[in-house]
């Protein structure tokens, strides 16, 4: 049955050469971490861009402007932020895990909150490897930036696209007087 089964994928992708891998070449690696800050909704609060604003739990901070490490980013995508809106995302948080070195009893009152899903360890680190790769230290967000994390020309990255072209329509000033 196996056999079979490799037989039909050789022939449904016709050219490719005998070892090579049926996968487009040249993945981001950070891809896995960009669909996980999208589906855990961490562009709920943190924008598409990481640059932060008004959320579900508050101000987020901006993710651009960071200067959390990587570990540092995997504690806080695990564990949240105590008496803050950022929630944790890692299942048995502060009960069967000490997060900031407290449990829920410690925590108390600044326990943060629940996140709306879990997510398993490998997709918490995926996930601080895509802020690290593509969003801290980044800068203002850009019109390419925007096209890439939308995967098309979304309407959303009009207004990157109009900042962009600014410079472009200004007209050429020639250093005499109008």
């Amino acid at each position: 049955m196996l056999l079979v089964s490799v037989v039909a994928l050789n022939f449904s992708i016709g050219t490719t050469a005998y070892g090579q891998s049926a996968q487009a070449p040249a993945s981001d690696p950070t891809n896995a971490g960009k669909a996980v800050f999208s589906k855990a909704n961490c562009v709920g609060c943190h924008k598409w861009h990481g640059n932060g604003g008004g959320g579900y739990g508050g101000d987020a901070l901006s993710l651009r402007k960071t200067e959390l490490t990587r570990d540092q980013i995997i504690e806080i995508v695990g564990c949240g932020r105590p008496g803050t809106g950022m929630p944790f995302f890692m299942r048995g948080a502060y009960d069967e895990v000490k997060c900031h070195g407290m449990n829920r009893q410690d925590a108390g009152a600044q326990m943060p909150p629940e996140g709306g899903t879990f997510l398993r360890p490998k997709d918490i680190e995926a996930v601080a490897d895509y802020v690290i790769a593509h969003i801290k230290g980044a800068g203002e967000p850009t019109y390419a930036e925007c096209v890439t994390f939308f995967s098309s020309t979304s309407r959303v990255c009009d207004v990157y696209k109009t900042q962009a072209q600014k410079p472009d329509d200004a007209p050429a000033s020639t250093g005499k007087g109008q």
